[in-house]
């Protein structure tokens, strides 16, 4: 099993709150993680038809039978669970009794911020990282990473990724969303995420994207939230400052899991990235959420950004930090191009501030410094990361 990088902020969590909520993708590791690092306690997944059923008609009974703690597995499944967990924990507030993990965003941080306010610590768990793969799966070529994705089953199990993925998004997928809420026509519904796997690291209007499904704008933006509340997309805003410059004020569309974009655009093989005109654009998904896991999976507060005036002038990825900003640019070619600091140094001469440095992610694998600039490929992203979070 690999070592999860977030297993040290969940014991930090642990050690601090009497609640520890896991929240994240269906299959990316939090039943494993809470299980591995709580083998002491009890365990409860309420997935489970009979354990949900006890937990939702005799709640008292339930917790009463896991008096000295337990995880409490796909939470949500009993979501009224978490009014009587308040009175348990206020009754008892030893750090470190319950582990709550669920896979639903919208509905966990709902239960939890209502109920559990300041009786819980939050950690969200993506799947696997390229830092978690380096030295127990390979993660060189990238086109053969951007095929399969990280969820862990994949590389667990040595599945084919082009029939997970499509088992992922046949079962859990649109088993959660038809829980979430009705969404009568699935033809249209899968056309739509489609249609979003097409416009991975693009500009999103929601207006296009519900006329190029056949639905209504208003559709659209209740899928897209469904979307949301299961991890499969993610919207990443803007970046904003006083300035005179006009500013692209729609936020860009991403996927969790990059493997799943991929599979949604019908790749079907690691060569098929290769040759794929969206190849750039997965690359630039890959190397946004890779961050997003580095402060994540560290319970740090990950402020990301991107950068698009009206003269065309675009950073891909700003990190916002206490003291300034980070901006990073993300290029697909494997060959150093000038043109690809154009960016970087179109945003310093704009930014009312100096940025803190700058990066350049490429898919090369060689680390390289030019014009105070840090050249270097994903895989050395968390060498890069690592001060900015302050780890």
């Amino acid at each position: 099993m690999i070592r999860r990088t977030a297993e040290a902020a969940l014991r930090e969590l642990s050690a601090r709150y009497p609640v520890v909520t896991v929240t994240g993708p269906r299959q990316s590791g939090k039943t494993t993680l809470a299980r591995a690092c709580f083998a002491g306690l009890g365990y409860a997944n309420l997935e489970q038809p009979d354990v949900r059923r006890f937990a939702v008609e005799d709640p008292r009974g339930f917790l009463r039978q896991h008096a000295r703690g337990a995880v409490l597995d796909e939470f949500q499944r009993a979501p009224e669970i978490v009014s009587y967990l308040q009175a348990e924990v206020d009754a008892d507030a030893a750090p470190g009794r319950f582990i709550l993990t669920g896979s639903e965003q919208l509905e966990v941080l709902n239960r939890v911020s209502q109920s559990l306010a300041g009786r819980t610590g939050l950690l969200k768990l993506l799947p696997f990282s390229i830092e978690e793969m380096s030295g127990k799966y390979p993660v060189r070529p990238l086109e053969r990473l951007i095929y399969s994705g990280f969820y862990p089953r994949i590389h667990d199990q040595g599945l084919e990724p082009a029939q997970a993925l499509a088992d992922y998004f046949a079962t859990a997928v649109q088993r959660d969303l038809r829980s979430l809420m009705n969404v009568g026509d699935l033809i249209a519904f899968e056309r739509f995420v489609r249609l979003c796997a097409g416009r991975c690291a693009q500009l999103l209007s929601l207006s296009a994207l519900g006329a190029d499904a056949g639905v209504s704008h208003t559709t659209a933006t209740k899928w897209l939230s469904l979307l949301e509340a299961s991890y499969i997309v993610f919207r990443l805003p803007p970046y904003f400052w006083n300035t005179n410059k006009r500013l692209v004020k729609s936020p860009k569309l991403f996927f969790f899991d990059v493997g799943l974009a991929a599979h949604l655009l019908g790749i079907q093989s690691a060569a098929h990235v290769l040759a794929h005109p969206l190849r750039g654009a997965l690359f630039e998904n890959l190397v946004v959420v890779e961050t997003l896991k580095y402060f994540w999976h560290r319970a740090r507060r990950a402020a990301l950004h991107f950068y698009r005036d009206s003269g065309g002038n675009e950073i891909d990825l700003l990190i916002e930090l206490g003291h300034g900003v980070f901006p990073l640019e993300i290029k697909a070619g494997e060959t150093v191009n000038p043109d690809y600091f154009h960016g970087l140094r179109a945003f310093a001469r704009l930014y009312d501030q100096p940025p803190k440095g700058g990066a350049l992610v490429y898919a090369g694998s060689e680390v390289q410094e030019r014009s105070g600039t840090w050249v270097l490929p994903p895989e050395r992203l968390p060498e890069l990361l690592a001060p900015l979070a302050g780890v």
